[in-house]
This record gives C-alpha cells, structure tokens and sequence, in this order.
C-alpha cells in the first residue's frame, strides 16, 4: 500500500464522521488546514446567513488562518473577544454578546471515537458558546484530538492540555512549574468547567470539520 500514514488517519477521520454524524452534528473533513478554511468560508458561512460571529479561545483557529479571514469579511460584524486592547471588563461584556452571536467558531479538547466533545474551560465562555446561544457552531480538530473514550478524554486535558495551555497562558498555576495537573485551588486555575456533549441539539446546529492534521494542543 502507498501512503499508508495517510490511508490510516483518512480511515480514521471517516469512521469519527460516522460516529458524530449519528450524534446529530453536522461534519466535513479537510485534507489540510487551508482546506479547513475554505471549508467554512464556502460551504458553511453561505448556508447559516450569519451576520455576526464571534469565537473562543482556539489554537485552531488561529492556525488555519480563519481568525483574520472572519475579521476581514466587511458582511460580517465581528464581536472579537480577541482584541487585547480592551480593558477587562469590556472584553468581559463582549464574551457575554457574544454567546447570542449567529455564528460561534472555536475549538474542542478531544473527541471520542464515539463522538463526544470533551472540553474543560477556566471562564466558561467557549463551554457555553458550544453547548447553547449562538444559532451555529462551528468546531475546528485536528485528528491528534481523537481519543478511545471518555476516561482517556479527560485524561488528556488534565494530563496534557490544561498544563500546556497555562505555559502558554504564562499562569500562575502549579501546573505551569510541574507539568502536571496538582487539583489546585490557584486564583489563576484555568480548569473550572467541564462539559461532555453527547450530541448535538437542534440536530446540524455544530458543524465540525475534521482537519487531516495535527494542530492545537
């Protein structure tokens, strides 16, 4: 067999297609993270008439280049909780419009091979956006995402993500010294809010592309 790295992580992006698509959610898988961009300005964007959007924390999205795509597209207003020009409360203020925003992009922790979301969330934001408000999401993964089942999801965002995403944060957790989850009760602890979403409700509401790469934490 030729290619067999790529005929692997296709067959396994298909099976999860299967299992999320029988969960309700709506899914497409691109072969490359501007593949993944196209995706969602062609073939999602058109078809939910979204007049606003907005987004929560995602490497993701950063990465596959959509986050200034959106901010450039003049028919959408943009509520950018990115913007770290504005004082805390305002960005605060604009995190809560934007959970009534028409289309909601970030990302996701780990996927079941079942097809389950799995998220942990220090404000809790990015947890509510996916789980109920904006009309659509939309949920970008890249296949290093996709775990066995529930135990092993939340294992690796405890184990991996949530110590890796505080580096980054430059937290004042322990974590950020250890590497390792300690079940802290630092001010600065980012691991506040678990959900597990099951399934998708209304049916098609989270659109999920499926990226044939590894990207994010």
């Amino acid at each position: 067999m030729e290619k067999p790295i790529e005929h692997f992580w296709m067959k396994r992006l298909e099976d999860l297609k299967e299992s999320l698509e029988a969960n309700n959610f709506e899914v497409f898988i691109a072969g490359n993270r501007a593949d993944a961009r196209r995706i969602v300005m062609e073939e999602i964007l058109p078809k939910t008439g979204a007049k606003t959007v907005s987004w929560g924390g995602s490497m993701t999205l950063m990465d596959t280049g959509l986050y200034q795509v959106l901010k450039d597209d003049s028919k959408l207003e943009v509520l950018d909780t990115f913007n770290r020009d504005l004082p805390r409360e305002e960005n605060m203020e604009l995190r809560r419009k934007a959970l009534l925003c028409d289309l909601f992009v970030t990302g996701t922790n780990a996927v079941t091979e079942d097809g389950q979301l799995v998220n942990l969330d220090m404000i809790g934001n990015r947890t509510g956006g996916i789980t109920f408000g904006p009309r659509n999401v939309v949920i970008l993964m890249g296949r290093n995402k996709i775990v066995g089942g529930l135990e092993e999801a939340m294992d690796r965002i405890k184990d991996y993500v949530a110590p890796t995403n505080a580096m980054k944060l430059d937290m004042k957790t322990p974590c950020v010294k250890t590497s390792f989850c300690e079940e802290c009760s630092s001010p600065s602890r980012i691991c506040n809010t678990w959900t597990i979403t099951e399934k998708c409700f209304p049916k098609g509401r989270v659109k999920i592309v499926l990226i044939n790469e590894d990207m994010g934490l």
